[in-house]
């Protein structure tokens, strides 16, 4: 039997997933790490972090379900986009990476929106010139760290440092490649202008194959350290949104899908990359071949409610341990005593800044309105509502340019959460439909091996195969109550947009 491997390389861990061709998962494991910041604008960490987490996942999963590594034909490998990793000439790391949520690169991020032009969204998909990209990061580190700059090699993404790892290959696809502010979407190649307005070329960069190709096959000491064999193929995934689209069944016009993960990110695929006239809504490529995805991100959704958990939620930290139970699932109880609206606290989850629909890197985490009547649940419910107004401003964003949203797939960690399900189909006013698998990028991953290694004859067939559809939450009773809190959120976070801008 053909068995697939899926990795997926997110920003706070690394999840591993095994599948049969019928689709069925066998197994998943899961290994988190602390980012490294030392300051409110620097994000690292180190490589090797990515490499250790996938070796001990993968080794999990075919340790968990017992099946002969021989038998693992395709191991397809997605990452979180933007963070930039800088290696020397024999493929080590010079410097910690610099994690997409860095925001240390603003003032490159101005000289690179005044020297590139006004035609930046036209050949990149990218409205908005931000510290985010790997662009802007390169050009800190030439201008800050002179003595790395002149020993890099390469620059490479999270995908491909480890595919490197694995197959000793340096490839890339537009896919995770698309919002480096470096590569045309148009012409799937890398934009010379860009290129040497950074002060780099094409050499220090990785080949460019297309999205769900064979990198090759694991060398004998990547598949000793995986626990697998060299008969296994190395597939190219693309960024983890993208991926997770297919894993969504989000391979069509009128499909839309949202994960709220560590970040926010609503997918909707698209034909045509240029669409949208406003120039706001972000274009990545699919990680279906020659499709395209609007994908409007916002940095921390999930994040939000973890770092909400760890700093006040020690007490069901602690319960969740001895009852062998979620943290997560402890503080949604205590958000559901509380009335929608949170009885006026209204939250702003800018905690890294605000990416769409209006960038804005100065932007902060606001709790609004809360007296001596609030408490922890108030405050768990606040998050939950201002990610779902985060969601609904994204979704009408995508509606301006002509799509049509008659429901939303809902995706990732905060997937699982029914109250969190039902806050955002009232915010909305949209049916939210959850998936049996809510690991999508895994899902994805999954099917783009299985066409790599011939098990689908295309990613539609493994669509058909591995995507099951669970539950629909219809809007309720409280539309109309969120329609006056979502008003409400819109002029805080208006009000304070230039507040933030002045003094941040």
């Amino acid at each position: 039997m053909t068995f697939l491997l899926a990795l997926d390389i997110g920003t706070t861990s690394v999840k591993a997933g095994l599948f049969q061709q019928d689709g069925r998962c066998l197994a998943t494991a899961l290994q988190e790490y602390a980012l490294l910041s030392n300051s409110p604008e620097k994000v690292e960490l180190e490589p090797n972090t990515y490499w250790s987490a996938a070796c001990t996942t993968i080794r999990q999963v075919v340790g968990q379900a017992n099946v002969n590594p021989v038998d693992v034909r395709g191991l397809a490998v997605s990452s979180q986009g933007e963070t930039i990793i800088v290696l020397d000439a024999e493929g080590n790391p010079l410097r910690n990476a610099l994690v997409w949520l860095d925001n240390r690169a603003v003032q490159q991020a101005e000289k690179l929106k005044k020297e590139l032009g006004d035609n930046v969204y036209e050949r990149t998909g990218i409205p908005d010139v931000i510290a985010t990209w790997p662009a802007c990061k390169i050009l800190w580190i030439k201008e800050n760290e002179p003595q790395i700059f002149a020993k890099a090699a390469k620059f490479v993404l999270v995908q491909d440092f480890l595919v490197q790892r694995m197959c000793g290959h340096f490839v890339t696809d537009g896919s995770i490649s698309c919002t480096t502010l470096f590569y045309d979407i148009i012409t799937h190649d890398w934009w010379p202008k860009a290129l040497k307005v950074v002060g780099i070329d094409a050499a220090k960069l990785p080949n460019l194959l297309p999205v769900g190709a064979t990198a090759g096959n694991l060398t004998p000491s990547a598949a000793a350290e995986l626990g697998l064999t060299i008969q296994t193929k190395v597939v190219l995934g693309g960024m983890d949104q993208a991926v997770g689209a297919i894993g969504a069944g989000n391979i069509g016009i009128g499909v839309i899908s949202e994960t709220t993960g560590a970040a926010l990110a609503i997918q909707a695929s698209i034909h045509e990359p240029m669409i949208d006239k406003t120039k706001q809504t972000p274009v990545y490529v699919h990680s279906v071949l020659n499709e395209y995805l609007f994908v409007p991100v916002c940095p921390t959704a999930g994040m939000a409610f973890k770092w909400f958990k760890d700093q006040f939620g020690g007490e069901e930290s602690a319960r969740a341990e001895r009852e062998h139970t979620s943290a997560y699932e402890l503080l949604d109880h205590l958000a559901e005593t509380v009335p929608p609206g949170s009885d006026g606290l209204i939250m702003l989850p800018h905690l890294m800044g605000a990416f769409s629909p209006e960038s804005n890197p100065a932007a902060r985490g606001v709790f609004s309105g809360f007296t001596l009547h609030h408490g922890r649940g108030h405050f768990v419910r606040a998050i939950q509502e201002g990610v779902a107004f985060m969601l609904r401003r994204n979704l009408e964003l995508i509606e301006k340019s002509g799509v049509e949203i008659k429901e939303v797939r809902t995706t990732g960690g905060g997937s699982r959460g029914k109250l969190w399900n039902q806050i955002k189909a009232d915010v909305c006013n949209r049916p939210f439909v959850t998936l049996e698998n809510e690991d999508t990028a895994l899902i994805g991953d999954a099917i783009l091996a299985g066409v790599a290694c011939g098990t689908f004859g295309s990613v539609t067939d493994g669509v058909e195969v591995m995507v099951r559809l669970h539950e629909k939450i219809l809007p309720g009773a409280n539309v109309d109550v969120y329609e006056k809190a979502y008003q409400r959120y819109c002029e805080l976070d208006s009000r304070l947009a230039n507040y933030f801008r002045q003094n941040y």
